[in-house]
């Protein structure tokens, strides 16, 4: 019988696990492995075919084209995924390690590289194993997505955080006159830099509101 998802989640599998196209990989048949050694006694996966176009590649009837003119179709693949009694299907997009594939890179081997790590992916969220993987994984997805969408920075949140930094400064012992010293600035200087958030903030709103008609 299969270990629980507890147990599985503490095996640590980073000595398995490979950098490819700056994404952390690990093997699946070391997964198949792994789960073996920890009392599974079927484990396979295979890869869903689309019977529209007898290919395992699903994609849009729209094409998209990026600002330097390569073109896809939103490429995504799934695999059915059996663990002894665990029977699941694990979709996901076509990726080259976080990049979506575009058509004039689209291969065989990349649908395939995609289609074991769906199995890995499925694996780690329904038995544990190798969960802490995609726990940075996705982690590090998110932090990049918030950095490529600027509408979700927050100039206030910049100036919370020099203003904490500041306040600690403070409560170790130097005063506001001895914190500017050591910026090579005034007192008066300082405060004009706080007071730039709120003027930035300002001037974003106004620029804004510009009617262009």
């Amino acid at each position: 019988m299969l270990k629980k998802y507890e147990d599985l989640r503490k095996i640590d599998v980073s000595q398995w696990t490979e950098k490819r196209d700056k994404a952390d990989y690990l093997n699946w048949a070391k997964v198949v492995d792994l789960l073996h050694e920890n009392g599974a006694e079927k484990v396979y996966f295979e890869p869903i075919v689309n019977e529209r176009t007898g290919s395992s590649l699903y994609m849009t009837e729209q094409t998209f084209t990026d600002k330097n003119g390569n073109t896809n179709r939103v490429y995504e693949t799934a695999v059915k995924v059996v663990i002894d009694d665990i029977e699941f299907i694990q979709r996901g997009p076509v990726t080259n390690g976080s990049n979506p594939v575009k058509d004039n890179s689209m291969t065989q081997q990349r649908l395939w590289n995609c289609q074991t790590r769906l199995f890995v992916k499925g694996v780690a969220i329904r038995t544990g194993l190798g969960f802490d993987l995609w726990v940075k994984d996705e982690l590090k997805n998110e932090k990049d997505n918030w950095e490529d969408d600027l509408s979700k920075h927050d100039i206030f949140k910049i100036k919370e955080r020099c203003q904490i930094i500041y306040t600690e400064k403070m409560k170790k012992g130097l005063t506001t006159k001895e914190i500017a010293s050591k910026l090579h600035k005034t007192e008066d200087e300082v405060k004009a830099i706080f007071s730039y958030f709120d003027t930035l903030s300002n001037f974003e709103r106004d620029l804004s509101n510009i009617d262009t008609e």
